[in-house]
């Protein structure tokens, strides 16, 4: 028990020393950290002290520099402010010397307004006329003199324009005709069959005429067999229908078998071997101008016009012709050449189907392009050449001349003698119909109507609306291919005879 207690006081005697030990330890280490950390603030401190002093030097560099400036900017403004001084003062005695001469100057004025006046009053005294009635006589007089330069300035001018104009289009053209020749006059509206015999008459005519009513009734054609030696004649207006009428009998009378049966069946390869030529003259026609992308309908009624003919023009032929004529035109004045070729091939289109439907050819014509997708401009060309709806582009004008070249020129058309006699002696009526007219001459076939005028009755400006009066007359009372020049002579003559 008692060694017990001895151990256990021993223990507690160890426990005791180590807490001490402990404690001492932990004293120690605050010492150490009081002391770190109270050097670490001194430090702190000392280092916070240079920063600032740092700072502060800076500052004082900075603040240095700021005012160096600052004197240097005063000093330039200081100076700025001495010759701005001077400029003022300078500027004053230049507005005393303008204010001295403003004094002389109105001076003067009120001197010469005097002595205008002075002036004034004794003109008004000598020409016995007030200021207000000089100046009007004076305005008058200029207005007369500027009118009639003015008139003479337009004058000259219009005949410069007029005479080069005239020349650059007249060589254009007589080039684009040159290049251009198609045959033209065919048969209008009846056609002739040659037989090998009179013979030949009454096998056509058939027993009790059942042959020729056969005929009549399939192709719509009125047969004349009349006492022609060895020909019968075909009337239509339809010509597609006259040509297979034709190729019908041609081919029954090679084959010598007429009855109707055969008629009907030579009938029917007739009119396929038509349509194939229609056909075939509709690609020929696109093919020889370059256009290779039109509508086959389209193609194939433009064929039709193979067979159609207007004043003796075939017009087919003539619609090449004015295609290949407007892409000429075209290519002289840089514009589109492939679009005037279309324009001017279709632009009588409307003809092959104008005996079949109401309406005009051109109304037909725009119809048919703008049906098969043709372009606006196309149609728009088709409808202005005859002047349905007016003209808007360089195309719509380049197919209207060429029309009116391949029919007007020498060959293209045929006229009766009957109605040319009468187209010159209308001119000349029309003409002669105005007062203050000496003689009037139709020359040129026709084309041109030259008016001589009695001076006295007729001036200048008289004279220009005398030759448009005429020309307007003409388009509203004749119908003429292509164009007549009316042409207004006025000429005085004095004549003296020395002794």
């Amino acid at each position: 028990m008692v060694a017990i207690c001895a151990f256990i006081f021993n223990l507690l005697s160890k426990q005791k020393t180590k807490a001490e030990l402990l404690e001492k330890n932990e004293q120690k280490y605050i010492q150490e950290f009081k002391e770190k950390e109270e050097f670490l603030k001194k430090e702190a401190l000392i280092s916070a002290r240079e920063q600032l002093h740092k700072e502060r030097m800076e500052l004082d560099e900075l603040e240095r520099t700021k005012k160096s400036e600052f004197d240097k900017i005063q000093n330039e403004l200081s100076k700025k402010q001495d010759e701005i001084d001077s400029i003022r003062q300078e500027v004053a005695q230049k507005g005393i010397v303008l204010d001295k001469k403003y004094e002389e100057l109105e001076q003067k004025e009120d001197y010469l307004a005097e002595t205008i006046a002075k002036q004034i009053t004794e003109l008004e005294r000598v020409a016995q006329m007030s200021r207000e009635e000089a100046k009007t006589t004076l305005l008058n007089q200029l207005k007369d003199e500027l009118a009639t330069e003015q008139i003479q300035l337009i004058r000259e001018n219009e005949l410069k324009i007029k005479e080069t104009a005239e020349e650059q289009a007249r060589e254009i053209l007589s080039q684009t005709m040159q290049k251009c020749a198609i045959e033209q006059v065919i048969e209008t509206s009846v056609s002739v069959v040659s037989l090998p015999s009179d013979e030949m008459k009454g096998r056509i005519i058939g027993r009790e005429g059942r042959n020729i009513r056969t005929l009549e009734t399939l192709t719509g054609v009125d047969l004349i067999i009349d006492d022609t030696p060895e020909a019968v004649v075909l009337s239509s207006f339809d010509p597609v229908r006259r040509e297979v009428a034709k190729l019908t009998i041609e081919k029954l009378i090679q084959d010598g078998r007429i009855h109707p049966v055969r008629i009907e069946e030579v009938y029917e390869k007739s009119l396929k071997e038509i349509e194939n030529k229609i056909k075939q003259e509709g690609e020929r026609a696109a093919v020889d101008l370059g256009i290779m992308n039109l509508n086959k309908e389209l193609s194939k009624t433009l064929g039709r016009l193979y067979y159609r003919t207007s004043y003796g023009q075939n017009v087919l032929k003539h619609s090449i012709e004015v295609g290949q004529i407007a892409g000429m035109l075209a290519a002289e004045l840089g514009s589109d050449v492939k679009l005037a070729k279309r324009a001017g091939l279709l632009h009588d289109i409307g003809k092959a189907v104008d005996q079949e439907q109401e309406g005009t050819h051109v109304q037909l014509g725009a119809d048919l392009a703008r049906r098969y997708g043709e372009k606006e401009v196309v149609v728009h060309a088709i409808e202005a050449h005859h002047d349905d709806v007016a003209v808007n582009s360089l195309t719509d004008a380049l197919v209207k001349i060429a029309d009116t070249i391949s029919a007007g020129r020498p060959g293209a058309r045929r006229d009766t003698l009957e109605i040319y006699i009468k187209r010159l002696k209308k001119l000349e009526e029309i003409a002669n119909s105005y007062e203050g007219i000496k003689q009037t001459f139709a020359v040129s076939a026709g084309r041109e109507v030259r008016v001589i005028v009695q001076p006295s009755v007729f001036d200048d400006v008289a004279s220009a609306k005398l030759a448009r009066d005429i020309a307007k007359r003409i388009e509203d009372e004749l119908e003429y291919p292509g164009q007549i020049r009316v042409t207004v002579v006025r000429e005085a003559r004095v004549t003296e005879i020395a002794k």
